[in-house]
C-alpha cells in the first residue's frame, strides 16, 4: 500500500505526508520541486517525486493505492481516469467549504465531481478558513514593524490549523474515515482578528500593535504586498465587512450565528480536540519573526 500525496510541498500536503509516514505508511511525496521538499519526520517510508498535475502523465502512479488529491480543476478528469487506470483504490481530495456554502465553485467543484465519477472510494475535504491565511496577510508587517493594520478586528472567524484539515484527510486516506462524504472543517473556536493578533504577540512574546484602518485602506495595503494577499484583496476586505443586515438580508442574526458556528467535525473524526488558533501561533511563530 503506497499512498501517493500531491502537493506535498503545500501548507496541508506537507502535514499529509508526516502524519501518513508516522503511522508506517509507505508514501510518495509529489512536488514540482522536489530538491526543495523538507525531509519527513516518521517510521514509514517517504520517497520524494517530481511531477506535475498540469501534466497527467507525470504522475508516478506505479503501486499507488491511494491518492491526496491537491485541486487542479484543468486537468483533473484526466488525472482521476489516469488514477483509477493505474489501480487507486481510493481518492481525498482538498476542496474547500466555498464548495458547501455554493461560492467560488469553479476551481474546487470540478475536481471533486471528477473524483466522484471515478469509481473509486472517494471523500472531500472543505476547509473553510485557514489560520495560516494570517501569515500571509499580516506575516510581512509583523516581520517588518510588529503591527497588523486591519479593517474589521471584532469580526469572528473559526480559522482551522492545517494539522488538523491533514488529520481528517489521512483518516480517510487510510480508511478510519467513511469513505462518500465531504467534510466541512472549521477550528474549534470563534475568534476575531484582534484575539488572533494577541496570540501572535504572546506567541512572540513581544507587543504586536493593531491598527485599525479603513476597508480601503486594508485593500491597498494587501495589493502593495503582491501575491496571495493582492489576489483576494477585493474578496477579504469585503468578506470581513459583511452583516448579517446587508450582505446576507435573507439569514435572521440567530441564522447568521449559527453559520459561524465551530463544526465538531475534527474531533469526531481524529478523537481529539481541534488546535486552537493559539496552538497554531506557537506553531508558527517561527515565521512570523
Amino acid at each position: 500500500m503506497t499512498i501517493l500525496v500531491t502537493g506535498a510541498s503545500g501548507r496541508v500536503g506537507r502535514h499529509v505526508v508526516a502524519q501518513l509516514a508516522a503511522t508506517g505508511v509507505p508514501v510518495r511525496a509529489m512536488t514540482r520541486r522536489p530538491e526543495e521538499f523538507p525531509p519527513a519526520a516518521g517510521s514509514g517510508p517517504v520517497e520524494v517525486v517530481r511531477g506535475d498535475l498540469l501534466e497527467p502523465a507525470s504522475l508516478p502512479l506505479t503501486g499507488v493505492t491511494g491518492l491526496f488529491l491537491f485541486p487542479e480543476p484543468r486537468t483533473a478528469r484526466a488525472v482521476v481516469a489516469a488514477a483509477a487506470d493505474a489501480g487507486v483504490r481510493r481518492i481525498v481530495t482538498l476542496s474547500s467549504g466555498a464548495v458547501t456554502g455554493g461560492l467560488d465553485t469553479d476551481f474546487q467543484l470540478p475536481v471533486e465531481q471528477a473524483v466522484e465519477a471515478s469509481g473509486c472510494e472517494w471523500a472531500h475535504l472543505r476547509p473553510g478558513e485557514f489560520a495560516s491565511n494570517t501569515l500571509r496577510l499580516w506575516g510581512p508587517s509583523i516581520r517588518a514593524e510588529r503591527v497588523v493594520r486591519w479593517h474589521n478586528p471584532d469580526w469572528p472567524g473559526l480559522p482551522i490549523h492545517e494539522a488538523d484539515i491533514a488529520a481528517v484527510g489521512v483518516a480517510a486516506l487510510l480508511g478510519t474515515a467513511a469513505p462518500g462524504r465531504a467534510y466541512d472543517l472549521t477550528g474549534p473556536e470563534r475568534i476575531s482578528a484582534r484575539d488572533q493578533v494577541r496570540a501572535i504577540a504572546d506567541a512572540l512574546g513581544e507587543e504586536v500593535r493593531l491598527e485599525v484602518v479603513t476597508a480601503a485602506e486594508a485593500r491597498e495595503i494587501l495589493k502593495r504586498q503582491g501575491g496571495w494577499a493582492a489576489e483576494n484583496a477585493d474578496f477579504l476586505t469585503g468578506f470581513e465587512a459583511y452583516s448579517p443586515g446587508d450582505a446576507m438580508p435573507d439569514l435572521t442574526a440567530a441564522e447568521w450565528d449559527a453559520a459561524l458556528r465551530p463544526l465538531p467535525t475534527v474531533a469526531e473524526v481524529t478523537g481529539r480536540p481541534a488546535r486552537t488558533y493559539r496552538q497554531w501561533a506557537r506553531d508558527h511563530v517561527a515565521e512570523f519573526r
